[in-house]
């Protein structure tokens, strides 16, 4: 079946990818959305320019589609990227990285029905240590683009996810309540190299914006 991936280019879209692509999925396009607004509700946005060269090197044309990122109004211009993946590719499927976002995974099942779509999520209710631990062994490389909760600060931008990052994130969780893989919107990923690519991107510099416990890193590549 060909499909559509909603691409942000952090570790849970390109995961999924992965997984799609291991289940015979014919991944025919990616599909990302550019919000101006930095707390989208629906949408990733730190790096988000950034997927431009993950497509290059997984070799897969990408769809984009611009929003202002108002709360609701931004799944019209959701709906408008992926309508245009059917009609420019033929697709017959979303693919989405959801791991245990009700807020937008019932909102991205509802445009499938609308258009008469599969929606796969691979993720889905995976076990959030058991998923960092499954990029680790899969030679995923990613490093934090963004955090946005207490007590992570401008000193995690940048951090690979490896097995000290994971100890890390199981104390925050414990001591804080943070979601070891960010699914209450606790930090955003930027995935270097995996096994989708077919050369590593590599960081050239960057830029750090922010204050308190809410910082983004936008990274420039060579």
């Amino acid at each position: 079946m060909k499909v559509g991936v909603l691409f942000s280019g952090g570790k849970d879209s390109c995961y999924a990818t992965f997984i799609a692509k291991k289940n015979d999925y014919e991944i025919s396009c990616l599909i990302s959305i550019f919000s101006e607004n930095k707390e989208s509700f629906m949408f990733h946005t730190p790096c988000i320019e950034r997927v431009k060269e993950q497509a290059r090197v997984m070799e897969i044309p990408l769809v984009v589609v611009k929003t202002k990122g108002e709360k609701e109004k931004e799944l019209n211009d959701l709906e408008k990227a992926i309508k245009k993946a059917v009609k420019d590719f033929g697709i017959k499927g979303i693919v989405t990285g959801a791991v245990e976002s009700v807020y937008q995974s019932s909102r991205i099942q509802k445009i499938c029905n609308k258009l008469n779509l599969e929606c796969f999520n691979p993720l889905w209710q995976k076990e959030q240590i058991e998923l960092l631990n499954d990029l680790i062994k899969n030679k995923f490389e990613i490093i934090i683009s963004g955090v946005f909760a207490y007590p992570l600060d401008e000193k995690w931008l940048g951090r690979k996810i490896d097995k000290n990052f994971i100890k890390e994130v199981l104390m925050l969780r414990n001591k804080f309540n943070v979601s070891p893989s960010g699914e209450g919107g606790e930090f955003e990923s930027f995935v270097l190299n995996c096994p989708l690519y077919n050369e590593k991107l590599i960081v050239d510099s960057f830029e750090d914006f922010g204050e308190k416990n809410s910082w983004s890193r936008e990274i420039r590549l060579k």
